[in-house]
């Protein structure tokens, strides 16, 4: 699913799923393989590959839900 990454005004990383219509700030971030994975406040876990460091934002990514 394509997400958009950006920041909040208060400087937290911030996930929106357009085809959900949902946003959630990112509360937790872990390195796997070669893809990140982010926990957002509500549980949800994406797995998003080939994601450059540092992130440039906003940017719109492919996102895989694992949890």
């Amino acid at each position: 699913m394509k997400v958009m990454l950006r920041r909040n005004p208060a400087g937290h990383l911030v996930v929106y799923v357009a085809k959900k219509d949902l946003e959630e700030e990112v509360v937790k971030e872990v390195e796997a393989d070669s893809e990140k994975i982010f926990t957002l406040a509500n549980g949800w876990e994406l797995a998003i590959a080939k994601l450059e460091e540092p992130i440039k934002l906003p940017q719109t990514v492919e996102a895989r839900r694992i949890a």
